[in-house]
């Protein structure tokens, strides 16, 4: 599988590089702990001969080269704050799956040449494989737009393990195939053909749009239906993956929604617990939304929450102020669980090099990547926890990619915390002021 290793350049002027490396190891999603911590084993890649695992197994246990020479990625910080979505997209739960310039969030399953040419995933060539995001959906929409060849063989995966089978609970398809083909475009390979009167021009850019519910599944393509179906026998939840079979195939602008959040704000913050004895204030702002202000402070679920997606959207007045999102806290202690962080002030004005974890950072664990906040604007930063490993996105932007490795622990401060906690909203000192104009949560199934 690809490895993703993110470096940012220390003390670089903005507008010089984040290099991204793409090398083919053993894992599959990105890890900040210490050198000696164990690498990350996703679990459940399933090896699969149709997906050539098997023999590149073996190839580099034989010390062979691999077919394909790792790449290597650049990106300016200009470049990568190009694709923030607008304040209405982010707001509705919107987030890039691709930024257009780096591989950053996913993983590649076997051998073929897939690189980025012109801000598009492009691939031709190799063994059959698929790219698939490192982070995992359950309910959520998802759009792109591909452009295939004549001969291409292709499709696009939905709920997916990294290496799945010939099963069909392994995975949802979505066929991108010739019009002769048994399930050509616009197919739920194996489950539905497609309803499309006119199949899809190839050489022209498409747009997929998929709205996955519970059991059932919802495809057009140029927004017409080409397929919907309910069926107890479709996986609940996996990875976002593009699929290399045959021929030439190209992809942009992926994005994807979470679906059904629930909210956990209402006027009398009744989802929440208070400390009066600690510094600060928490209050709900005239016109809605949960004021943070001053002093070191927490506000604590009643509820307690395992794997699950977080949606805030968050407003600072300075780039200092300093707030925090917390989850799998021990309850009832002073904020003893892991943080998302919300700060977006960076160092000598270099998005590059945030000076505090940066927004969307899993403190102690990765720092954000770029900060894609906008100070004194509304921002939304989106939070995916799936078992020990973590995802963030401001303003649609990835921004951090995790795997905690460390050992088992009941206090997410030293080791590995998968049970269950309470969530906690973070002041973290007098100078802090924040507005969470909306802050929701969708569990994972």
């Amino acid at each position: 599988m690809l490895h993703v290793v993110a470096q940012k350049l220390s003390k670089l002027p903005f507008g010089l590089l984040i290099t991204v490396s793409v090398s083919l190891a053993g894992c599959a999603s990105q890890s900040s702990s210490a050198p000696d911590d164990p690498p990350a084993q996703p679990d459940d890649a399933i090896a699969s001969e149709q997906f050539g695992s098997a023999e590149e197994s073996a190839s580099r246990a034989a010390g062979q080269t691999p077919r394909y020479e790792p790449a290597v990625y650049e990106a300016t910080a200009e470049q990568l704050l190009a694709g923030r979505l607008s304040p209405q997209e982010a707001a509705e739960g919107w987030i890039r799956l691709f930024d257009g310039h780096t591989f950053f969030g996913w993983a590649i399953a076997g051998q073929a040449n897939w690189r980025i040419e012109e801000e598009t995933i492009v691939v031709d060539d190799g063994n059959p494989c698929l790219l698939t995001t490192n982070s995992q959906w359950a309910d959520f929409e998802f759009q792109c737009e591909y452009l295939m060849e004549p001969d291409t063989n292709s499709g696009v995966f939905l709920r997916t393990v990294w290496q799945p089978t010939t099963e069909a609970s392994d995975s949802i398809e979505i066929n991108l195939a010739p019009a002769d083909q048994s399930f050509p475009s616009g197919s739920l390979d194996r489950k539905q053909q497609s309803e499309l009167q006119q199949p899809p021009e190839p050489g022209k850019w498409h747009t997929l749009n998929v709205v996955c519910r519970g059991n059932s599944v919802h495809v057009r393509i140029d927004g017409e239906t080409s397929c919907q179906l309910e069926t107890s026998e479709l996986p609940r939840h996996g990875a976002i993956g593009l699929q290399y079979l045959s021929g030439r195939v190209a992809f942009r602008d992926l994005r994807l929604r979470k679906l059904d959040f629930k909210s956990l704000l209402d006027e009398e913050l009744s989802q929440w617990k208070r400390y009066p004895e600690m510094e600060g204030e928490f209050r709900v702002g005239k016109g809605g939304g949960l004021i943070v202000d001053g002093g070191k402070q927490q506000l604590e679920s009643r509820e307690q929450y395992g794997d699950f997606t977080l949606m805030a959207e968050y407003q600072m007045n300075a780039p200092a102020s300093n707030s925090g999102l917390f989850f799998r806290c021990i309850p009832g202690r002073e904020m003893m669980g892991y943080e998302c962080q919300i700060n977006d002030e960076m160092i000598d004005g270099n998005p590059l090099q945030p000076a505090d974890g940066g927004t969307g950072g899993i403190f102690r664990r990765q720092d954000a990547r770029i900060i894609a906040g906008r100070t004194g604007e509304p921002n939304t930063v989106v939070l995916a926890v799936r078992g020990p490993s973590f995802a963030s996105w401001v303003n649609g932007i990835q921004v951090a990619d995790v795997t905690d490795t460390r050992s088992p622990d009941e206090n997410p401060r030293r080791g590995l915390r998968l049970a269950p906690g309470t969530l906690m909203v973070q002041g973290h000192d007098a100078a802090t002021w924040a507005r969470y104009r909306q802050l929701a949560i969708a569990e994972f199934p």
